[in-house]
């Protein structure tokens, strides 16, 4: 996906489309035979080149590699070499998006025994990228997005909701459960907000990336270059007004939870930072990092970071932390808070809620094999 953000060369989105979420790479295909050694390589390799922090992408290296000389991945495949390999990556610096993609189904790979117990896994409908766009309340819009993926159908509808909700007094954007993606619907949705052209967020990519070509943020119309630190490219994201100014004063309210990651929490940023929304729920993923996917053989895939998006105005990224809301609640209350503070009354706001409840978790992810 060169011509958005966080995306991923060929839709990294999926979430369970984007950055399982849209924080991996797309599906893998069927395994072929390649040794674990071979793919921890391969990865080590594109981490050491390629990582946005040069010296800590040569750390995750030097960990693979000695995993690699230790033979702790030689009998492995499937979701325990994953497991392995990600926790000797962790264990240098957590990064919210790295995590190694195994095949759907790897050789000798065999499901986990299922904890005495446990529940039953949730089965959920699949995950697409627009729900619940319509009227919530008089006067009061509300959309969720789960992804922000390199699709024109979905620019489309992103763009025709904001043109049919144009009269609103309030827009809500649920985007508890977006896992991530690209610019695309951001820039469909943004000209509606904003009465002058605004700075959003910077975006640097690592310089000897961008200067390769590798950059999934160049050419975008609405990424302007900037300065930015040593070894690093930087653009920053604008907002054009367009021709219709009847959203400009309308109030505008984005739902969080630790499960909004990546472009996610893009978005959620440019709306706090500028003051055009109001964030509500809990802070964020803190997936901050902007990539491409990587086939790493044998069915096996990766995303690796090349870049982060930044507050311009203070340089801080969300990486680890999150996104912090400005009204904390929990983020299966946030909606109903949000029709409260729109004066809907309490009563009919968690009806209101409870009938918009999403199907998807709303927690933050741990990191494979975390304890």
């Amino acid at each position: 996906m060169i011509r958005s953000s966080h995306l991923l060369p060929a839709l990294l989105l999926a979430a369970g489309v984007a950055g399982g979420s849209a924080l991996v790479p797309p599906p893998a295909m069927a395994a072929d035979e390649v040794s674990a050694d071979a793919i921890a390589e391969k990865y080590a390799a594109l981490l050491e080149r390629d990582y946005l922090y040069p010296e800590t992408g040569k750390r995750y290296a030097e960990a693979i590699r000695a995993g690699i000389a230790a033979g702790r991945y030689k009998a492995l495949s499937g979701e325990a070499l994953g497991a392995a390999i990600d926790r000797d990556v962790n264990a240098v610096s957590p990064d919210g998006h790295l995590r190694l993609r195994v095949p759907e189904a790897a050789p000798g790979a065999t499901a986990p025994a299922p904890t005495p117990g446990a529940a039953a896994p949730v089965r959920r409908p699949p995950k697409v990228p627009v729900e619940q766009a319509g009227w919530i309340a008089p006067g009061i819009a509300f959309v969720r997005f789960n992804v922000f993926p390199q699709d024109e159908a979905v620019t489309a509808q992103a763009a025709k909701f904001m043109a049919d909700h144009a009269d609103a007094k309030a827009v809500i954007f649920d985007i508890r459960t977006h896992n991530g993606g690209g610019l695309d619907q951001m820039d469909v949705i943004f000209p509606w907000l904003f009465g002058k052209e605004t700075r959003l967020v910077t975006m640097a990519t690592r310089a000897s990336v961008d200067a390769d070509g590798g950059s999934p943020i160049a050419g975008v119309p609405s990424m302007r270059m900037a300065k930015g630190d040593a070894g690093m490219v930087a653009r920053e994201h604008w907002a054009t007004p367009n021709a219709d100014t009847r959203l400009r004063d309308a109030k505008v309210y984005v739902l969080t939870s630790g499960a909004s990651a990546s472009a996610a929490e893009h978005f959620a940023l440019a709306m706090k930072h500028t003051g055009r929304g109001v964030l509500v729920g809990a802070p964020t993923a803190g997936a901050n990092h902007f990539g491409r996917g990587e086939d790493l053989g044998g069915g096996y895939g990766a995303f690796i970071p090349v870049g982060r998006t930044y507050d311009p105005a203070t340089g801080k990224d969300w990486e680890g932390e999150g996104v912090l809301p400005d009204i904390a609640v929990a983020p299966a209350d946030a909606l109903a808070r949000t029709l409260t503070e729109l004066g809907v009354e309490p009563a009919e706001a968690k009806a209101l809620s409870d009938a918009r409840m999403p199907g998807w978790p709303m927690e933050r992810r741990k990191p494979r094999g975390a304890r």
